[in-house]
C-alpha cells in the first residue's frame, strides 16, 4: 500500500481503539491543527484525503465503518493542546486528540500545552513539524542552527516536557514510533504528552506499507490490582490509625473509582478530603466529604490533616498545595498509605505502598477492612476511642472522631454561606460571584479554571456535587487554559450525548482578565465550530492572586495592577486602563451580557445557559473584597535581607511557618 509518511500516519490514527471495561471508544477521535508550510504538504494533505475520502465512503475499517480523522483548524497552538487536554480529561484518559503544527514557533507554541498535559497526567499527541531529513536545503525558514550537531532542532524542547518522543527521520522508522506513541497513550501509570516529531520533507515522502498497520487495533487499558502482601500491609496501617484522613485526588476520577470511593468511605467512616483535581470525587454533601485540603482547603479537611495518625492517599500526587508545604500533617507520628497506579507517587512521604488502579485498590481495602484482623498478632483490644474496635469486627472510625469534623463542617457551611451572599460595595467580591454560579448552575453544568486566585477561592469554597463538575488544572496552572481546555471540554460532552453514553453538559469557562488578555483566541474556534461555550469575564484590573501574595510577602502588590504609568512616580500605579475585555470578546464572535451587580449577573446566567451560541458575562470585581481563611500555608521565600520594613516583617511570619515544615521521610 503506497502511501506518504503524512497519509499513513492519518490512516493509522483513524483505526486506534482504547478499551476498558468492555467499552471500546475511539483512541485518536480527532486532530486540531495550524497550518504553515512546515505541514500544510505533509499532515494537511493527509487529513484532506482523509476527509474528502469520508465523505465519498471509501475508506473503511475492517468493521465496515469509515474511518476518518476529523479536523479542527484551531487559532493558537498552545490553545490547541489545552483544548485536547480538557477533551482527555473529560474522558478519562481514554482518549486522546492530535495536534499538528508547522515547523519553528508554529510547533514550539506547544511546548507550554505539553508540559501542562505531562504534569497533570494527561494523554495528548504532538505530531510538531521538523527540518528537513535530508539537509537538501539546510538551514530552511525557521530552523535552529547548532554547531555543535547538525540533529538538534527547537523540537528537541519537547523532550523533558513528553512522556515519549521520537523523531522519525524515515519512512521505516514510523510504524515503531507509531506504536510507541500509542503504548504510552493508554498506559496510565505512563501517560502524558506523547510527541512524534515529523520532518517536513518525510511527511511527503512516499513508502510501501505492510497492510497490517492500518488494521484495526484495540489498546487494552489495565486496571492492576493490589499486589496481595502489598495489601495486608497497608490495611495493618489502616486498622491502627485512630484519626485517619483519606486524601481523594484525580486519579480516583479518572479510574472511574468515585462509587468505589463511596463505599469506601461508607463502610470505614473515614473522612475524604480532595485535592483540586480530585474535588468531585465525593458530593460536597456525604457525610463523609470534608472538603478541600492543603493551602487553599477548607479549615475542616486541614484540622484533620494536622492531627492525623494515617493518611490514605488515593490517585494523588500530593503537590505543594495538597500538603500545604509539607506544613499538613503536623501528627509526629503520621503516616502514609498511597494507593496510586504509579510507583512514583505511590512512594512519595516514605509511605506504605500499594501499586494498583484506584477502584481495584479501594474495592480490595474495603473488602479487607471489613473482614476479621489477624487474632495471631492482634490480640483483642478494649472498644475505647480509637477508631479499631474488638478483634473480628469490621473496621470504622469512632463516633466520637466523627462527631467533631461533622460540628465543624456544619460551622464551615455556615462560613462559606456568607461568602455567596457579602453583599460587598461598590463592587462585588469574586465570592459572591462564584456563590451566583455555584448556586444557579445545573450539578452537571461543568466550571473551567486553571489560574490566578480564583483556584484558591473555588477550592476552598465550591460545592461540587459531580465528578465532572469541577474542572480546574492546578498542575500547570497554566493562564490562558480556561477557554481553551473548555472548548475541549464541550467537544467531549458532546461527542458522549451523540454517542448516547450521558447527556449533555453546559461548560462554563470563569476566566481572569489577565488570564482572559493571555488567551482568548479559541473563542474563534468555538464559533466556528458551532459549539456553545459559556464564558464568565471577571475584570478586576490587575493579577489578584499575585497582587494578594505580593503584599503576603512584603512586596507591596508591586507590578500587579493595569494601571497607566505615572509620569510623577514613575511606577504603574496612574488611572486604569481603559481595557474593554467584553467588546473584545464581541469581536471574537462571542455574545455578550455586561452585568455590574450580583442581581444582574444571576440573570445572565439563567439567559447563558438558555442561549445556543457562545456567549460571554463580563462583570468586574474588588480585587481586595475579603476571603475566608484555609488556616493553612504555601511556601513562596521572602528575601532575607531588605530595606523595606514590609519585606522584613513578611520574612518574620514567614520563619515562623518554615519551622513547622516536616521532611515527612
Amino acid at each position: 500500500m503506497k502511501l506518504t509518511v503524512a497519509q499513513a500516519l492519518v490512516r493509522f490514527l483513524a483505526v486506534q481503539y482504547s478499551e476498558r471495561d468492555g467499552v471500546e471508544q475511539r483512541l485518536i477521535p480527532g486532530c486540531f491543527g495550524i497550518f504553515g508550510h512546515g505541514n500544510v504538504a505533509g499532515v494537511a494533505q493527509a487529513l484532506l484525503e482523509s476527509a474528502s475520502s469520508a465523505s465519498r465512503g471509501s475508506q473503511h475499517t475492517e468493521s465496515g465503518l469509515t474511518a476518518h480523522l476529523p479536523y479542527h483548524l484551531a487559532r493558537n497552538e498552545q490553545g490547541m493542546v489545552h483544548a485536547s487536554v480538557g477533551y482527555a480529561r473529560m474522558r478519562n484518559r481514554l482518549q486522546a486528540m492530535a495536534c499538528t503544527a508547522s515547523i519553528g514557533p508554529g510547533s514550539t507554541n506547544m511546548v507550554t500545552g505539553a508540559a501542562l498535559a505531562t504534569i497533570n497526567r494527561i494523554p495528548v499527541l504532538l505530531l510538531p513539524s521538523d527540518y528537513f531529513a535530508t539537509r537538501v536545503a539546510s538551514p530552511v525558514l525557521q530552523e535552529l542552527e547548532d554547531p555543535r550537531g547538525y540533529d538538534v532542532s527547537v523540537n528537541d524542547a519537547f523532550r523533558p516536557v513528553s512522556r515519549f518522543f521520537d523523531r522519525v527521520e524515515r519512512p521505516e522508522q514510523l510504524p515503531s514510533a507509531l506504536l510507541g506513541a500509542m503504548r504510552v497513550l493508554t498506559d496510565p501509570s505512563e501517560t502524558g504528552a506523547v510527541t512524534v516529531s515529523l520532518p517536513q520533507d518525510v511527511q511527503a515522502e512516499a513508502y510501501d506499507w505492510p497492510e497490517e498497520l492500518f488494521a484495526r487495533r484495540v489498546w487494552h487499558v489495565a486496571r492492576p490490582v493490589p499486589e496481595p502482601a502489598a495489601l495486608a500491609r497497608a490495611v495493618e496501617v489502616l486498622r491502627s490509625a485512630s484519626k485517619p484522613l483519606l486524601v481523594a485526588g484525580g486519579g480516583v476520577i479518572y479510574s472511574e473509582a468515585t462509587a468505589a470511593l463511596r463505599a469506601f468511605a461508607e463502610a470505614t467512616g473515614i473522612p475524604v478530603a480532595d485535592t483540586q483535581a480530585g474535588k468531585g470525587a465525593l458530593a460536597w454533601d456525604h457525610p463523609c466529604a470534608v472538603g478541600g485540603v492543603g493551602s487553599t482547603g477548607s479549615p475542616v479537611a486541614n484540622a484533620l490533616a494536622r492531627d492525623a495518625d494515617v493518611v490514605l492517599g488515593v490517585g494523588t500526587r500530593y503537590s505543594d498545595f495538597t500538603t500545604a508545604s509539607r506544613t499538613a500533617f503536623q501528627n509526629p507520628d503520621v503516616r502514609f498509605v498511597n494507593l496510586n497506579i504509579t510507583s512514583f507517587d505511590a512512594a512519595k512521604h516514605a509511605a506504605t505502598m500499594l501499586v494498583a488502579d484506584a477502584r481495584e485498590g479501594l474495592t480490595a481495602l474495603a473488602e479487607a477492612l471489613a473482614g476479621p484482623r489477624n487474632l495471631a498478632t492482634h490480640p483483642a483490644e478494649s472498644s475505647d476511642s480509637r477508631a479499631v474496635g474488638t478483634a473480628g469486627t469490621p473496621y470504622h472510625v469512632a463516633r466520637e472522631y466523627a462527631d467533631g469534623w461533622t460540628a465543624h463542617r456544619g460551622e464551615w457551611n455556615g462560613v462559606v454561606d456568607r461568602a455567596y451572599h457579602l453583599n460587598h460595595r461598590p463592587l462585588p467580591a469574586q465570592t459572591e460571584v462564584l456563590g451566583a454560579l455555584n448556586e444557579l448552575l445545573d450539578p452537571r453544568d461543568v466550571l473551567v479554571q486553571a489560574a490566578g486566585s480564583m483556584p484558591g477561592d473555588l477550592q476552598m469554597l465550591w460545592r461540587a456535587a459531580d465528578e465532572k463538575a469541577y474542572h480546574v488544572e492546578y498542575g500547570y496552572s497554566c493562564m490562558g487554559y480556561e477557554i481553551a481546555g473548555a472548548l475541549g471540554i464541550k467537544m467531549a460532552a458532546l461527542a458522549a450525548a451523540q454517542s448516547g453514553r450521558e447527556p449533555d453538559r453546559e461548560v462554563f469557562a470563569l476566566v481572569g482578565d489577565g488570564s482572559y488578555l493571555m488567551m482568548a483566541s479559541e473563542i474563534v474556534t468555538a464559533v466556528s465550530e458551532g459549539i456553545k461555550l459559556n464564558l464568565v469575564i471577571v475584570q478586576n484590573q490587575g493579577f489578584a492572586s499575585i497582587g494578594a501574595l505580593s503584599e503576603s510577602v512584603g512586596s507591596q502588590r508591586f507590578g500587579t495592577a493595569y494601571r497607566y504609568r505615572d509620569p510623577n512616580t514613575g511606577q504603574l500605579d496612574g488611572g486604569v486602563l481603559p481595557v474593554d475585555l467584553a467588546a473584545n470578546a464581541a469581536s471574537l464572535g462571542a455574545e455578550v451580557i455586561r452585568v455590574r451587580t450580583i442581581a444582574e449577573f444571576r440573570d445572565a446566567i439563567r439567559a447563558s445557559r438558555a442561549a445556543t451560541k457562545t456567549t460571554a458575562i463580563h462583570i468586574e470585581t474588588d480585587p481586595l473584597a475579603p476571603v475566608p481563611s484555609s488556616e493553612s500555608w504555601w511556601d513562596v521565600p521572602v528575601a532575607q535581607v531588605a530595606a523595606l520594613d514590609s519585606t522584613l516583617q513578611a520574612r518574620k511570619t514567614y520563619e515562623e511557618h518554615k519551622a513547622t515544615q516536616r521532611p515527612l521521610i
